[in-house]
C-alpha cells in the first residue's frame, strides 16, 4: 500500500486506545504510512496530549479505563472544533454509534477492523480539494441564513450557529444548490469522499444535528428569524429551502 503523499505525511494523529495490542499495531502501522502518531492509553492522557499539541485527527476508543469515550469525544469537539474524530469501538448497537456521532465524531469503525480499511477511511476524510480551484462563491444567503465559507461562519438572523466541520460542509453543498434536489450519493461524495464506503447513517446523524443547530440559532436570534428548511426527498435526497 502506498504511503501518503507529501501533504499527508505531515498529518498528525492522536490514538486514544487502552488495548496494548491494538494501540501498538495502530501506532506502528500509521507511522509506517508516514503519519506523525501519538498513542495515549487513557482518556485524560489523550485530552492532555490534544491540548499540548492539537492533532489533525483523533482515533478514539470508546471503552477507556478512566472515562467514557463519548465524553472524551464531546470534550475534544468542544476544544478542537475542526479536528477529525474517528471512533474505534467494539459496541455495535445503533444507540452507541449514534451517541458517538452526535457527541462530535465524524466517523466510526467497529472492531475488529483491518489497518487497510482504517487507512482508506482516513484518506477519505483528510482528502480535500485545493482551494480556489473553481468559481464557488464565498457567501450564500437564503432567507435569514448567511453562510460565509471563507470565514466558516453560519448565521440565522443575528445569531451564529456553531456548526461542526462536517455539518458546515454539508450545509455548504446544500446552499450551493439551494432550491434544487441533491441526492444522498452526491452529498456523501462531496462532503465525505467520492470513494466513501462507510455507513450512510453518518449522513443522517449529521443532518439531524445540523437541523437542530440551525433551529437553535433561529431561536437565539434577537431579530425574528426562521431557519432554512432542509426538505427530505424520500428515496432520493434533500433540498435546502428558505424558511
Amino acid at each position: 500500500m502506498p504511503a501518503p503523499q507529501d501533504r499527508d505525511s505531515a498529518t498528525t494523529l492522536l490514538v486514544i486506545e487502552d488495548d496494548d495490542t491494538i494501540g501498538r499495531h495502530l501506532e506502528t502501522g500509521l507511522r509506517g504510512q508516514g503519519y506523525a502518531t501519538t498513542w495515549c492509553r487513557t482518556g485524560k492522557g489523550g485530552l492532555a496530549a490534544a491540548r499540548a499539541a492539537p492533532p489533525d485527527a483523533v482515533l478514539l476508543d470508546l471503552g477507556l479505563p478512566d472515562a467514557d469515550g463519548i465524553d472524551i469525544a464531546r470534550e475534544l469537539r468542544s476544544r478542537l472544533p475542526d479536528v477529525l474524530i474517528m471512533i474505534l469501538t467494539a459496541r455495535t448497537d445503533d444507540i452507541d454509534v449514534i451517541a458517538g456521532l452526535d457527541a462530535g465524531a465524524d466517523d466510526y469503525l467497529v472492531k475488529p477492523f483491518t489497518l487497510s480499511v482504517l487507512l482508506a477511511r482516513l484518506r477519505a476524510h483528510l482528502r480535500r480539494l485545493p482551494a480556489g480551484h473553481d468559481d464557488r462563491r464565498e457567501t450564500y444567503r437564503l432567507g435569514n441564513l448567511v453562510l460565509d465559507t471563507r470565514a466558516r461562519t453560519c448565521f440565522v438572523g443575528d445569531a451564529e450557529a456553531p456548526l461542526r466541520s462536517k455539518e458546515f460542509d454539508l450545509l455548504t453543498v446544500l446552499a450551493r444548490h439551494a432550491g434544487a434536489a441533491v441526492s444522498r450519493e452526491d452529498l456523501m461524495a462531496q462532503v465525505w469522499d467520492e470513494n466513501w464506503f462507510g455507513p450512510t447513517k453518518t449522513l443522517d446523524v449529521t443532518l439531524a444535528s445540523l437541523r437542530r443547530r440551525l433551529q437553535q440559532a433561529a431561536t437565539a436570534s434577537r431579530q425574528p428569524a426562521r431557519p432554512p428548511v432542509i426538505a427530505t426527498l424520500r428515496g432520493y435526497g434533500y433540498r435546502l429551502e428558505e424558511g
